[in-house]
């Protein structure tokens, strides 16, 4: 709701931009990154900002558990009163897109009790706190002391707990300027609405397929990409989720413009080409119609969680596709937690989850945990390649643009191609916004509402 800010934010492509920091300089060997502070900035409590508050605020958050408390930081202090810097005990070129994390907001020295519990949301963005009822309600309004584009609307209001078929309704009938999360199956009937209109925005959130890449039938590569052409992406997110566009053969959306592979297309003739890979590795069909090798039928158990509803229909429907080219999956359902138990204990076939990338703007540090050397519980399983490990190595400490692209690039290959997870379709943002706001554009890392960029309009 922009009560609070960040040194550094995120444009729509993920790229560092200034917010309180002004500008910001890496020394050669990535270990000390210096911030030159926004002069004129005012906390909603009255205080300037200035290099000390800074420092506060971000030693508090070190102290806590979240993202800046796994960052390799030595010390964190004031040059000047305009000027900090941070010291790190390795090279770590994700330290831009963590501070640009909300959980390291700078907020006023006095917003702090003693043990370092906030006790105040005084913070420095365009609107300030002005009613907090948890956890349904949250009003904000117009902060006149901003130092950037002051916010025209007086007050905002965000409501959550709300059913979907609520929200539609709240949507239809103006209750709700903003409505997010509309239920797909609505859309057609609120883009036929004069006074609404639609908004479908792709989120760094994917659903994949993980992969136990030992196990004797997944452990070569034409296995799983097999399993991986007999997937019906587009009747997955047409009829399924009800969301078209949202199929992928990737992990990770354009708007991390680095990752994102610009050429990739969905191939022609897909159950063929399945059917020939797995021939070439000895499967052939049984009379039952599923595949036999050396006796053994092609079986596989999948499990997913309840926590999100939408994937127990996915599997259902990967598990009928699957079939189709004769393999056999079983589906059980669970809680999240039964996946890295699985990827811990190596019982974990396939397991298909919604994985968030995007948490920090920068998926470096996923990409880390998850395809590193041993893998991850949310990533590769059984899994490695040597190239990918120099590269994500090398991407901790290189700040070069075009270095950066070409490392990422090659590592997005290589997982596309490889296959220790199967990509299926990203999340998608519906959101329904009455037409008497102006100015209205959503954030695909979930960071701001922008709402200082909307104005009312008559009608």
């Amino acid at each position: 709701m922009q009560v609070l800010e960040t040194l550094l934010g995120v444009d729509n492509q993920g790229h560092l931009i200034p917010e309180l920091a002004t500008q910001w300089q890496v020394s050669d060997d990535v270990l000390a990154w210096r911030f030159k502070l926004r002069k004129g900035v005012v906390f909603h409590d009255g205080q300037t900002l200035d290099a000390n508050a800074v420092v506060k605020s971000l030693s508090i958050a070190m102290g806590k558990h979240g993202t800046l408390a796994k960052a390799p930081i030595s010390n964190i202090h004031a040059l000047s009163e305009d000027e900090v810097e941070i010291q790190l005990t390795r090279p770590y070129t994700l330290l831009g897109a963590v501070l640009a994390n909300y959980a390291n907001s700078i907020l006023s020295p006095d917003s702090y009790g003693k043990k370092g519990n906030v006790l105040a949301m005084s913070g420095t963005g365009p609107y300030e706190l002005f009613q907090y009822a948890p956890p349904h309600k949250l009003v904000v309004k117009q902060f006149a002391g901003y130092w950037g584009k002051k916010a025209s609307i007086p007050f905002a209001s965000y409501l959550t707990g709300h059913r979907a078929e609520s929200r539609v309704l709240q949507a239809r009938s103006g209750q709700a300027d903003i409505v997010f999360g509309v239920d797909p199956a609505s859309i057609p009937m609120l883009q036929r609405l004069p006074n609404v209109s639609v908004f479908d925005d792709a989120l760094p959130r994917t659903i994949v397929l993980k992969l136990n890449s030992g196990y004797p039938s997944l452990n070569d590569v034409r296995a799983r990409q097999a399993l991986s052409l007999a997937i019906n992406r587009r009747g997955i997110a047409n009829a399924v989720l009800r969301s078209p566009g949202s199929q992928t053969e990737q992990l990770l959306p354009a708007s991390f413009a680095e990752w994102h592979l610009p050429n990739i297309k969905a191939p022609e003739q897909p159950v063929v080409k399945a059917q020939k890979l797995l021939a070439s590795l000895g499967w052939h069909l049984n009379q039952d119609g599923v595949l036999e090798r050396d006796g053994k039928p092609f079986e596989l158990t999948l499990i997913t969680y309840a926590d999100r509803p939408e994937l127990i229909t996915v599997a259902t429907a990967i598990q009928a596709q699957w079939a189709k080219i004769g393999v056999k999956l079983k589906v059980n359902m669970s809680n999240s937690s039964a996946i890295p138990a699985g990827h811990q204990d190596g019982s974990l076939q396939v397991a298909l989850m919604a994985r968030n990338y995007g948490f920090v703007p920068d998926p470096l540090g996923v990409m880390l945990s998850d395809y590193g050397r041993t893998g991850g519980d949310w990533g590769a399983m059984n899994w490695n390649d040597e190239s990918v490990d120099r590269d994500l190595a090398t991407l901790q400490s290189v700040t070069d643009k075009k270095v950066r692209h070409q490392l990422a690039q090659h590592v997005a290959q290589v997982i596309y191609q490889d296959r220790p997870v199967i990509p299926v379709t990203f999340y998608k943002q519906h959101t329904a916004v009455n037409s008497r706001v102006k100015g209205f554009h959503f954030d695909p890392f979930e960071r701001t509402f922008y709402l200082n960029d909307m104005v009312f309009v008559a009608r």
